[in-house]
């Protein structure tokens, strides 16, 4: 029983990673499905905070995604084009959809920048990564990376539920769930398997020593939709709290790196003009997020 067990899992396993026929049609349509449904899980307000929401914020998704597309195509730069098009049409496309729904509007499209260079950088990934079919040692070393990845966000998520039991406990077996199946599927040795294993769980416990208290970046427009010329600088009170550096001045988008729970002041300083801020980083049901309040216009 045991073993009929095992060969049915391998056998869905081999039919998902090499047993697909993945044409040009077939990526369009793939590209179409996973942007609706990641629009579906932003517009939702069910979705809001949720594991599902992550989604289209994070990466985990996507890897899964783009691992079963490369292992699906015969030459590795077949791989690369066809990941590197799956993204193209993706992308953009979940921002679209959301258009109608958002009080951002075509604005929205400013969040596209992070991922229109995860775009650009799947096409050389794509055709390296092709190579974890061949399931040998250069595989092992291609998916280290992945594997890092995923033990690194299984770890984040999995602090999150955590503290607020069963908050992201979703995305954390999603993540634990590619380990083992890429382990699985891409390391038939029992020497590579066990490489596979413990990538991951060294970052795991390396983090569980390491990590800060919090540990968010994020990108954003500044409340009031200010506009400030290239010259502006920025000071952080406390910079325990959090770091910040203007992202894009002319259009008062500000980037922010919080390390740990608190308040502290912002101070954007242009020319004669000075606009004050409160930044705070706060526990949201076991996530960290940020609140920034304008305190003082010029």
């Amino acid at each position: 029983m045991e073993t009929n067990k095992t060969n049915w899992i391998k056998r869905c396993a081999d039919r998902l990673y090499g047993g697909l026929y993945m044409t040009w049609l077939t990526v369009i349509l793939y590209a179409v499905g996973a942007a609706v449904l990641t629009s579906v899980f932003l517009i939702l307000p069910l979705f809001k905070d949720t594991s599902f929401e992550r989604m289209g914020v994070t990466l985990e998704a996507w890897i899964f995604f783009a691992v079963i597309l490369m292992a699906n195509c015969k030459k590795p730069l077949e791989s690369a084009l066809k990941t590197f098009v799956f993204f193209l049409v993706s992308q953009p496309l979940i921002y679209l959809i959301q258009v109608p729904f958002t009080v951002q509007g075509w604005g929205i499209f400013h969040y596209y920048r992070y991922w229109f260079i995860w775009t650009v950088l799947t096409f050389p990934a794509a055709f390296v990564g092709w190579y974890i079919t061949k399931k040998n040692w250069l595989g092992v070393l291609i998916l280290a990376p992945v594997l890092g990845f995923l033990g690194y966000t299984a770890y984040e998520t999995g602090a999150a539920c955590f503290r607020a039991f069963p908050h992201l406990l979703i995305a954390a077996l999603f993540c634990l769930m590619q380990i083992a199946l890429y382990v699985f599927v891409f390391f038939p040795k029992t020497p590579q398997r066990l490489v596979g294993v413990l990538i991951p769980v060294i970052v795991i416990v390396v983090l569980a020593f390491v990590t800060p208290q919090v540990d968010l970046q994020l990108t954003e427009p500044l409340p009031g939709d200010p506009t400030f010329s290239e010259e502006a600088t920025v000071e952080v009170d406390d910079e325990s709290v959090c770091q910040a550096q203007l992202h894009s001045p002319e259009e008062g988008i500000i980037y922010l790196y919080a390390h740990k729970y608190g308040e502290t002041e912002l101070r954007i300083t242009d020319g004669e003009s000075r606009t004050r801020y409160c930044v705070e980083v706060y526990d949201d049901h076991g996530t960290a997020r940020v609140r920034i309040t304008l305190t003082e216009a010029p």
